[in-house]
Formats: C-alpha cells, structure tokens, sequence
C-alpha cells in the first residue's frame, strides 16, 4: 500500500517504513510525530483512489528523525566572455529526514 501525498509543495511517494527528506519543517523536533492530510492518491493491493482533489479521511503519519539536514552543495557559477567577470556562489539547502510510520486510508 502507498500514497501520493503533498508535503510543503512538493509530491512524495509515501510507503510504510520509507525515509523521506522534505524541505526544513519548521518547529519539528527529533522523535515528533506529524501528519499529513493533503493525500492525492491511494493504491491499495491495486485499487486506486484518487482524491478529488485529496483523499477524504486519508492521512500519512511520519516520525522525525532528524529535524535539519544539509543537501549536497549546489555551485552557481557565472561569467562573462571577455570581460573579466566570474562569480562564483554556493548553497546548502536544509531538509528534515522523516520516516514514515503509517498511510491510513
């Protein structure tokens, strides 16, 4: 059984037991529980609900295992032929690591 659910704008493919990472949640602490209720999509041993636009009664529960995350760093880099003008930039981007407890549909 899997879900299709909607986690601060993005769609993730939610199965009891998996590890997301979702961008940096806000007030979480390590070891909380969060749900999420914006569920599009539900299969069930191949039967497929999908919301209209969510799943009504459907909800993904998620423990936090670690609140902030560091990505992989990301090289911006600009430059101009001829003219002498290069500029390099870096980001990190935060995520929150969660493991999905339960889809309960």
């Amino acid at each position: 059984m899997y879900a299709i659910v909607e986690i601060q704008g993005q769609q993730f493919k939610a199965e009891a037991g998996k590890k997301l990472f979702v961008h940096h949640i806000q007030n979480a602490e390590a070891g909380a529980t969060v749900e999420f209720e914006k569920v599009l999509l539900i299969d069930k041993d191949g039967n497929i609900t999908v919301g209209l636009p969510t799943v009504e009664g459907a909800k993904v529960v998620c423990e936090v295992v670690s609140p902030m995350v560091k990505g992989d760093k990301v090289l911006v880099f600009h430059k101009k032929r001829r003219k002498g003008y290069r500029k390099l930039n870096g980001h990190r981007q935060q995520f929150t690591e969660l493991t999905i407890k339960e889809v309960v549909a």
